[in-house]
């Protein structure tokens, strides 16, 4: 059986790149936000101060007393990774379908006079239909919250004249083995 006192001091090479990969791999994951919040307050539930945790962890004792207080108020639900909603979108649920219709079918159906749709064709369309003003940037966004690609207008290339054509594969020496 091993003693206390047997136990030698272990440490981490490159300590510094060691705490800062940890910290990413923490910061990627919900569940781990969640756990390193639960290690935080556990550690205050002890004893420890607020700075002291925010020390070793790498937070900042704000932070790890606003965890503290959710935790006193809702308990473990306070330590949940919180509602992120950000600014709400400019389309309603029903004009999303409507776009998503749209983009189903070709430009021309929707009253436009083009071929494909792009991010500005699409922004015209809001504009003329919504009277939403979106960016070019954000319209592109839009086809891939939609689970749809956008396609670049390609240049229209003129066809060539077969005859020319076999009238310079007869004249070009490019490819043949010269005869000595």
């Amino acid at each position: 059986m091993w003693q206390i006192d047997d136990m030698r001091a272990i440490t981490v090479s490159d300590a510094e790149n060691s705490r800062a990969l940890l910290q990413q791999e923490i910061n990627r994951h919900q569940d781990a936000r969640y756990d390193h919040r639960l290690h935080c307050v556990s550690l205050v539930a002890t004893g420890m101060p607020c700075e002291q945790v925010a020390r070793v962890f790498g937070d900042s004792p704000r932070s790890v007393a606003g965890w503290v207080r959710r935790f006193d108020t809702r308990g473990l639900a306070g330590l949940a990774e919180g509602n992120h909603s950000g600014r709400p979108g400019r389309l309603t649920a029903e004009q999303l379908e409507a776009v998503r219709g749209w983009l189903r079918q070709s430009p021309t159906q929707a009253g436009l006079n083009v071929n494909l749709w792009d991010g500005k064709t699409l922004a015209q369309c809001l504009r003329e239909h919504y009277q939403i003003h979106l960016g070019v940037r954000q319209c592109q966004r839009l086809f891939h919250q939609l689970d749809l690609r956008y396609r670049l207008p390609r240049p229209a290339v003129g066809k060539a004249d077969p005859s020319r054509q076999a009238e310079h594969k007869k004249k070009s020496r490019r490819g043949r083995k010269t005869q000595p």
